[in-house]
């Protein structure tokens, strides 16, 4: 059986993931699902014993049906929100994947039981959405060389 390296202590819940920044055509792949009204980033946790970069490819792949190959190393994201009654502590390194040249997915993704759409917003438009993680778009609207670490803090309480 395959672990997630993440915990819950009474209400705080820490994970870490590794997630995909996947463009096309000036848009970039968001998820979404029936359950949200909002759209997250492509990936999920890395388990124990597993390499950030093998588990982005496998949730790249499981959610999208595509092999996408990893370009490099982007962000780190230290990241504190709310969820229900928990709050989450997450670390992220997202990859920047290589573009395939078509939006063309072959997605058959499912999330605590629910079908999940996969979803290509323009880079220029990701303002008009409700979508994490929030630094996407400002990130994605500058060049960038280096690996970049970027803290978000949206815990209210």
């Amino acid at each position: 059986m395959l672990y997630d390296c993440g915990f819950t202590k009474e209400n705080n819940w820490f994970r870490y993931r590794a997630a995909a920044i996947i463009i096309e055509n000036g848009c970039v792949l968001f998820a979404t699902n029936s359950n949200e009204d909002y759209y997250y980033s492509i990936g999920g946790a890395v388990h124990i014993n597993e390499k950030a970069e093998d588990a982005v490819r496998r949730e790249v792949f499981e959610e999208t049906g595509v092999n996408y190959e990893i370009d490099r190393l982007a962000v780190i994201h230290e990241n504190f929100f709310e969820e229900k009654d928990l709050f989450c502590h997450e670390i992220s390194f997202y990859y920047i994947m290589k573009p395939r040249g078509t939006q063309e997915l072959d997605s058959n993704s499912f999330t605590n039981g629910v079908k999940e759409e996969m979803c290509w917003i323009p880079i220029n438009e990701l303002h008009k959405y409700k979508a994490f993680p929030t630094f996407m778009q400002k990130y994605l609207s500058e060049k960038h060389n280096d690996i970049v670490h970027i803290v978000t803090d949206e815990r209210t309480k």
